[in-house]
């Protein structure tokens, strides 16, 4: 029958068995987890029998009613739930309100300098967004919430509770890391707008607020709709932010609640709380992939009233050089600097030569218990640095790899379902914010399963994590790379005679040898400045820099976490102008819509 026949065609391709390798593999590391988190907010945990009155893995609704109707719900759920939607709306409000503004200037206008600020103004981006918050600390802090004195307090300006720490500099932050992310998801659909539709309805007399509002905007809908989903699920998982700046004045979020449960032995409402992480963060990559469907509507591309002539500013090229330079300024320059300078200070915020010391980056014998050397000559430093280097490393090249090897089986397997199904697994870490994918990680490998032991603790559980959630970047660049490499190369090999692990080595590889460099160092370098993958599993034996500089801020040390976080945006910064450099993976040309 002719089915059977495809069958044994299908089977006979290596794409087939690669692809339902990889399957199992990613179903493992990837649906699994998930999986048995989701079954650990309804089943009885170790050491909770007698809270539960059920035995051990029995189902139950104990950690359902505890955290949706107890009468602690609303400290453990619902005021984080409400606190997590509202820095996530004001943070979409207000980096959408900076940054297309921003990105139309970049990418119409004459401004000045606008291909420097094109990649300048990303920086913020390639930064963890807790660089901002450390910065923010080290100069509104107060004795009255944060134990010591920041710059303002020290120069006799004390600064209100609300301003030191809250919501108003988590929103403040959040906005200055998003914005980036509004510039790099609108660039090319403003690039893309025509300039006949605008001239049109200025012959017939439209203001420029009227035609800003009846063309432009609504054809910029598919990114920014995108802009707005994607900053959503960001933000409802971001960690360091929250922790450093809301923590302190009693504000939690989701993140910090799920962080809490998992270290006050609370696993199974860690478990409730992640699975509503996972519902948010689905549901706001639905609204965007169901929103990309109706792209075609807003097609502007035709061939048509295409313009390269950059819009002239005339008189307010000064204002917006001058708006630009500033947004650069407060959120590029004044976090470094403020960082870069706290780690020389004696004295926080005494501006004197006299005060100026290395000593928190040579320095020994010092007054700070557990980190008494200098951050350059302090064993800590250096261990967590080449764990970073070693653990994200291997995470990377395994996750370019198999990145490569999805495209594959996407690109070339007989049987579509298999390319589809694979595509499906490797972008579910996307659904789920990173901090809540850790705890699924960590309810599947912290006991034995079968011949599989028991991880957690491990350096093998951080680099498995790392991997799984750089796989939908790796996947989607894997495919991209794989479908536009014809087939004949590979055949004329098959047809001497060549097996397919000779010609993925000696031809599809080579040939797609910068793809796998770029699949390999942007991972890297987002491995090297991830907090909330790792907060949970990393212990004292696997410490990183970001879990490193985190604890230095638990023991009040901010000077060495600072400096810490330094290093960290140096690598971050090094690896992106690799990137580049060496592959062409420039993103201030846009990622699209």
């Amino acid at each position: 029958m002719p089915w059977r026949h495809r069958a044994r065609l299908a089977l006979a391709h290596p794409a087939t068995l690669l692809g339902l390798i990889l399957i199992a593999v990613f179903g493992y590391l990837i649906v699994a987890p998930v999986i048995s988190m989701l079954l650990g907010a309804i089943q009885v945990g170790f050491g909770d029998d007698v809270r539960t009155g059920s035995p051990a893995g029995s189902f139950t609704s104990y950690y359902l009613e505890r955290v949706f109707a107890s009468p602690v719900a609303d400290i453990i759920f619902y005021e984080p739930l409400r606190n997590t939607l509202l820095l996530a709306l004001g943070a979409i409000v207000t980096a959408l309100a900076i940054g297309v503004p921003v990105a139309w200037l970049l990418a119409r206008t004459d401004l000045p300098a606008r291909r420097w600020f094109s990649t300048a103004l990303i920086v913020p981006y390639m930064l963890p967004a807790w660089t901002f918050a450390l910065a923010w600390t080290t100069i509104f802090k107060n004795r009255r919430i944060g134990g010591a004195p920041g710059w303002f307090e020290a120069a006799g300006l004390t600064p209100p509770d609300w301003l030191a720490y809250g919501p108003v500099p988590i929103l403040i932050i959040f906005t200055m890391h998003f914005v980036p992310f509004v510039i790099l998801l609108t660039t090319n659909a403003i690039k893309n707008v025509p300039d006949d539709l605008s001239e049109a309805a200025q012959v017939l007399g439209a203001s420029s607020a009227l035609r800003t509002r009846k063309i432009i905007l609504p054809l910029l809908t598919p990114a920014v709709l995108s802009a707005a989903t994607l900053i959503f699920a960001k933000a409802l998982g971001e960690f360091g932010v929250a922790y450093v700046l809301g923590t302190p004045a009693g504000f939690s979020v989701l993140s910090t609640t799920l962080y809490q449960a998992i270290g006050t032995q609370q696993p199974g409402v860690a478990a409730v709380v992640a699975a509503v992480m996972v519902v948010l963060g689905a549901a706001s990559v639905y609204v965007d992939v169901r929103f990309l469907k109706e792209m075609k509507r807003f097609a502007t591309v035709s061939g048509r009233g295409m313009r390269g002539v950059p819009q002239r500013l005339g008189w307010r090229r000064i204002p917006a050089l001058a708006a630009v330079s500033a947004l650069f300024t407060a959120s590029v320059l004044v976090p470094l600097g403020v960082l870069a300078l706290s780690t020389v200070m004696r004295v926080p915020g005494r501006f004197e030569w006299s005060n100026v010391t290395l000593d928190y980056w040579i320095g020994h014998d010092l007054p700070t218990v557990g980190f008494a050397d200098g951050i350059l000559v302090n064993p800590k430093t250096w261990e967590s640095a080449w764990n970073t280097i070693w653990m994200v490393g291997i995470a990377a090249i395994a996750a370019g790899v198999l990145g490569m090897l999805v495209g594959y089986v996407v690109s070339r397997a007989p049987a579509r379902w298999l390319g589809t199904t694979l595509r499906a697994v490797t972008f579910m870490p996307y659904l789920v914010p990173g901090i809540a994918f850790a705890v699924a990680i960590l309810s599947l490998f912290a006991v034995q399963r079968g011949p599989i032991p028991a991880l957690y603790g491990t350096s093998l559980l951080l680099i498995i994590v790392m991997i799984a959630d750089e796989m939908p970047f790796a996947s989607r660049a894997g495919s991209s790379a794989m479908m536009q490499l014809g087939r004949e190369p590979e055949e004329a090999a098959q047809t001497l005679g060549a097996g397919w692990l000779t010609r993925m080595r000696r031809i599809v590889l080579p040939i797609q040898r910068n793809a796998l460099a770029s699949a390999i160092l942007l991972p890297f370098v987002s491995g090297v400045q991830g907090l909330s993958l790792v907060i949970i599993l990393a212990t004292p034996g696997t410490q990183l820099l970001t879990t490193l500089s985190m604890n230095l801020v638990d023991n009040g040390y901010t000077h060495a976490a600072n400096g810490v976080v330094i290093i960290i945006c140096a690598v971050a910064l090094a690896g992106t102008w690799a990137a580049k450099k060496l592959f062409r993976a420039d993103l201030s040309s846009g990622l699209g819509s």
